[in-house]
């Protein structure tokens, strides 16, 4: 089974799911708990509380239970769980990581062994195959890749969890020559909003209640915390236009295809901002995923013919 997952500093992504990036780890099995997984003795379950940011997900085996949460649910979702399955794994990495990280990310998930767990005291044996790894963005638009190539330069960006990427296509190509990552994601404006709220308006929000202003959702906030959080939202849209044009990605010349969580949070000011002329979007909070599965699924049918 080809398993796809998008490792974010904020959320993990699969094809059909997506979760906080966050875990909790336990000495005995915690009761109440809907979702329980063991693993080398230890209880984990998911946790609201995402994991402090890391440019290198390899160095602790945090995002590795992580990733076997992803495959439980994964295995859920095309029928009941089995007792043993050999898995193929399609992940990635920032496009300006991919070069100096892609090794590691590989064998840090390409086990010799068998991997023994239980699932809500349900055990399972895996085995991972083999690993695909792509540079995010790029495996974002992957599936519509044909319709780009008639653009003579494109920049792809992908406002994400921690870091916004951009990656520029060449009639459609990726130039690996020309990929940047910045660390000015949406945690890092959640990060300001939350200590702008607690000074001005004495109050403590969390990531959540943000996202739910962004989105328009219904909340018991007052209408100048939710003011504050629009102004420092849309501040922290322009400071990313204003460091893409810093890095020579000017978007009056150039068309841009914005991707992740944070481009959807930032579409409204994105698409009326004067120092973006031509800006299309993939909202689908999975897209990577979708992409680094119909990579992986190509090669996959190369190295089977």
């Amino acid at each position: 089974m080809l398993i796809a997952i998008d490792h974010g500093n904020h959320g993990i992504k699969t094809v059909h799911h997506n979760f906080v990036s966050g875990l909790a780890r336990h000495s005995v099995r915690p009761p109440m708990a809907d979702e329980v997984l063991e693993y080398k003795g230890e209880y984990w379950t998911l946790s609201g509380h995402r994991l402090p940011y890391r440019r290198d997900k390899t160095r602790d085996e945090s995002f590795f239970i992580l990733s076997l949460f992803a495959i439980v649910k994964e295995l859920a979702y095309a029928g009941p769980l089995p007792t043993t399955e050999k898995i193929d794994l399609a992940v990635g990495l920032p496009p300006e990581h991919y070069g100096i990280l892609k090794d590691k990310f590989r064998n840090y998930f390409k086990r010799n062994e068998s991997i023994q767990f239980c699932f809500n005291e349900k055990p399972i044996t895996i085995l991972i195959r083999d690993v695909f790894v792509y540079p995010q963005a790029f495996a974002a638009i992957a599936p519509q890749k044909g319709q780009l190539k008639h653009h003579l330069r494109l920049f792809l960006v992908d406002i994400g969890g921690y870091t916004t990427d951009v990656l520029l296509l060449r009639q459609g190509k990726p130039d690996m020559q020309f990929c940047r990552s910045l660390e000015s994601g949406v945690i890092t404006m959640n990060n300001d909003i939350i200590r702008r709220v607690g000074a001005l308006h004495d109050m403590q929000i969390e990531d959540e209640h943000i996202s739910a202003v962004l989105c328009g959702k219904e909340t018991i906030l007052p209408a100048e915390v939710k003011e504050t959080i629009r102004r420092s939202a849309e501040q922290h849209a322009k400071d990313i236009l204003d460091q893409l044009r810093e890095l020579k990605v000017d978007l009056r010349s150039n068309p841009a295809v914005f991707i992740g969580g944070g481009s959807k949070l930032f579409r409204d000011y994105l698409e009326r901002s004067p120092l973006v002329a031509s800006a299309s979007f993939v909202e689908e909070i999975n897209a990577n995923a979708i992409g680094y599965q119909a990579m992986a699924e190509g090669q996959l049918s190369l190295l089977r013919a």
